[in-house]
């Protein structure tokens, strides 16, 4: 018996059997097994600064990585318990969507691959949100994700650090969290910060009722680490918002200077060969000037310091949209981080000189400027300038970088920026979330890919083979029945038919995600239905899953949207079991983890030019789905890897869009189309029902009236993609021939693994 199973065996002797008690005694004895290679190496260090680690449920994904994950259920199966009673606990949403889910998979891989990487961020008292649904409005409750207990993270009390705020000071205790590498043999650590108040509980103020300020200065201090994203509608939510990013960049620099200091002194000349700060977007940019600052107190020239700054720093660009590069209102950032701005205005300065010395000045600087005449900070020029490398996420996001968003920061450091094309780690992805197509592949092909994804060609051998086909089918329709039965107890008994089409779209709610034109779609289809002119048309399930900012209008609309339109397709008796709509409650990783493997078909369908990668779309890939959507983000590279004819791409291209963008007129084919006119005036003639809140109305005329209509060009590819969806559906009658396609999906998407992705960025931009 093996050491885990004994030690297990004995902590569950005489133990009563309550899921959390299990959990912890679970947990608890895996942490034993990894005391003695946690943080263990001298070799160069990467720290990822990131706003968002979404590691979602680690116990499974830790006691598979360990090699004892059969282990745990041999034993749970001897005392009679269900393996599967961990589906509630600690799902940790931690992040918001695919930024924060990177992150995990690159901690994974690292640590796998036995590189010193770990990860900076913050220890939310809450994740994003629970979401349900009341009358087909989102709804948001708190995510207490420590609910359980939180025994995978260790508190380390004697590491605090000082963070002072111009307003308030508060403590930065770090939780470290071990990273287990595949085998256990290296374990990296994830240090999220929490923000505590300077002073403990003051009983003699509470005893003599003045508690009221000392309440105010210790929710003022939880409130930093409190929730992700706090809602910046307001100053003082943007605030909030900065006073999260200083926090965790501060703290996470001056850890790292101790830790530095122990060993050289104060020395830092060494600093870059020793470490390498990696900008997870533009939220840890404040990282910057506030490391300037600590250096240069402890005695370091300005130069220097910059210097150090320059080798040390490198930056990941995740978006191309305007109001997504994040820019900070001067008086704000002085509110927030007095200390830090003078350093701002020096990085400023030097980039002044910097640009006069390549002959730009005047006018001509304006588009560089760190701090624009309107008193405004840009991080992202920031990141830019004051880093070695600015890196996009897919092949046409960068290009987009170096051509249109960035284009005067390429023309001036071509030789900083690369492309590093997003990945995911298949140990979660496939070994763990479908051990039925996992053991298909390794019955094949043995069980190497798990580390090297590229093994994954050796299935092209497959692919006309008829059994492997059949069989891949049966897999596929065994998860449909997986998910429905889970769907069945999480969203008050829907029913799902497994012989259907699942047709899953699931991401962040967002407009450009273009979750309403996969809506208008399927109006149009059930349209068509009752008018007769489907009669071919083979069953499908459409599942949707994500949450809207709770802030962001428009998008929680679009969920009011499709749940209306469920609601009129799964009442209607004449077309009940040819459609069926479903959009999930409180979508979150481990809900992924059973929608991903069941999915016939990848709702991948943002425009053109606006997905910087995507990250879901792999994930779909990999597990045997395939994609149907624009030629946009990492879908591009999909196309290319495993050939347009086993996906289904559709719409106008970037330059297309580049070339109609400043004349499109989205009225001229809502009154030239009867189906597109009969889709959106659903929003308006009663057919939908928003409850009198005018949402709806609202939403009709942002994609025919105004400014800007219909800026994200639902209408444009509206009948491009009703065409190819339905082709789709049709080619699904040839079960055989689709399963082909899905086999070579999955034998083509090795490139897509973080492996790969880490291992670039090791050899191009942290050098080790």
């Amino acid at each position: 018996m093996s050491n885990f199973k004994s030690l297990l065996e004995a902590a569950l002797r005489g133990q009563e059997n309550h899921v959390c008690d299990l959990y912890v005694t679970v947990s608890q004895t895996a942490m034993k097994k990894i005391e003695a290679v946690w943080g263990i190496s001298s070799a160069k260090k990467v720290c990822y600064f990131s706003a968002e680690f979404l590691v979602g449920r680690v116990v499974y994904s830790n006691l598979q990585a360990l090699g004892v994950l059969e282990d745990m259920r041999e034993v749970f199966r001897k005392y009679g318990l269900d393996a599967n009673l961990f589906e509630d606990v600690e799902d940790a949403a931690l992040g918001n969507g695919g930024l924060g889910r990177l992150a995990a998979c690159f901690l994974d891989s690292a640590a796998t691959m036995g590189l010193r990487m770990d990860g900076y961020g913050i220890r939310y008292r809450y994740g994003l949100f629970k979401q349900h649904f009341h009358e087909g409005f989102q709804r948001e409750t708190a995510d207490d994700w420590t609910r359980f207990g939180d025994p995978w993270s260790i508190r380390r009390e004697k590491e605090r650090i000082q963070i002072n705020f111009g307003d308030q000071s508060v403590w930065a205790i770090p939780y470290d969290m071990p990273v287990i590498g595949y085998g256990g043999k290296t374990v990296n650590t994830l240090r999220l910060w929490q923000s505590e108040p300077m002073n403990g509980f003051n009983f003699s103020e509470f005893d003599e009722h003045t508690y009221n300020d000392s309440y105010a200065v210790r929710n003022a201090a939880e409130a930093i680490s409190g929730v992700l994203y706090p809602n910046d509608d307001t100053d003082e939510g943007k605030r909030l918002r900065l006073k999260q990013q200083y926090f965790f960049a501060s703290a996470s620099l001056q850890s790292m200077l101790r830790e530095y200091r122990a060993v050289n002194g104060s020395d830092y000349s060494k600093f870059s060969e020793r470490y390498a700060i990696q900008l997870n977007d533009t939220h840890p940019t404040v990282a910057i000037p506030e490391f300037l600052r600590l250096l240069m107190e402890d005695g370091v020239s300005f130069e220097d310091a910059f210097s150090i700054a320059l080798h040390t720093f490198a930056y990941t660009n995740h978006t191309v949209m305007a109001e997504a590069l994040e820019k900070w209102d001067v008086s704000l950032f002085c509110f927030v981080a007095p200390a830090v701005y003078p350093y701002v205005v020096m990085i400023q300065n030097k980039l002044t000189q910097d640009l006069h010395n390549r002959g730009i000045n005047g006018a001509d600087q304006m588009p560089y400027y760190i701090v624009d005449p309107d008193q405004r900070i840009h991080m992202t020029r920031m990141a830019v300038y004051a880093t070695h490398s600015t890196n996009g996420v897919a092949a046409l996001h960068t290009e987009i970088l170096k051509h249109d968003v960035l284009k005067e920061w390429h023309a001036l450091y071509p030789e900083r920026f690369s492309n590093k094309t997003n990945g995911i780690t298949q140990r979660r992805w496939l070994s763990l979330c479908n051990p039925k197509l996992a053991g298909f592949i390794t019955e094949r092909i043995g069980d190497g890919w798990i580390t090297d994804l590229d093994q994954l060609e050796r299935l092209r051998d497959y692919e006309r083979d008829h059994d492997a086909l059949w069989e891949l089918a049966d897999i596929k329709r065994h998860n449909k029945l997986c998910l429905a039965e889970y769907v069945c107890s999480r969203e008050h008994g829907v029913k799902l038919n497994p012989d259907s089409i699942f047709d899953i779209q699931v991401k962040r709610l967002h407009e450009y995600k273009r979750q309403l034109l996969n809506a208008f779609s399927i109006l149009d289809i059930y349209f068509q239905l009752k008018d007769g002119c489907l009669s071919d048309f083979y069953p499908m399930t459409f599942l949707f899953g994500a949450k809207a900012a709770p802030g962001y209008r428009r998008a929680k609309a679009i969920i009011k949207v499709i749940n209306e339109v469920a609601e009129l397709v799964n009442r209607d008796s004449a077309v009940m079991d040819t459609l069926k709509v479903v959009f999930v409650q409180n979508y979150n990783v481990s809900y992924a983890e059973k929608l991903i493997p069941a999915a016939d078909i990848s709702e991948q369908i943002s425009p053109a030019g606006t997905e910087a990668s995507g990250t879901g779309n792999m994930k779909f890939m990999l597990n045997g789905a395939v994609t149907l959507g624009t030629y946009d983000g990492a879908n591009v590279e999909i196309a290319q890897q495993a050939g347009h004819e086993s996906n289904y791409i559709f719409g106008s291209r970037v330059e297309q869009i580049r070339e109609i963008k400043d004349s499109y007129h989205p009225r001229g084919l809502y009154e030239a189309s009867p189906g597109i006119r009969r889709v959106l005036d659903t929003l308006i003639d009663g057919t939908l029902n928003d409850n009198g809140t005018g949402l709806f109305r609202e939403l009709f005329d942002s994609l025919l009236h105004g400014h800007n209509p219909d800026q994200y060009y639902l209408l444009l590819d509206f009948e491009s993609y009703m065409a190819t969806k339905l082709q789709a559906n049709r080619d699904y009658r040839d079960r055989l021939e689709f399963s082909r396609k899905c086999l070579h999906n999955t034998s083509s998407a090795g490139i897509f693994s973080s492996d790969r992705t880490i291992r670039e960025y090791a050899a191009d931009i942290w050098h080790l």
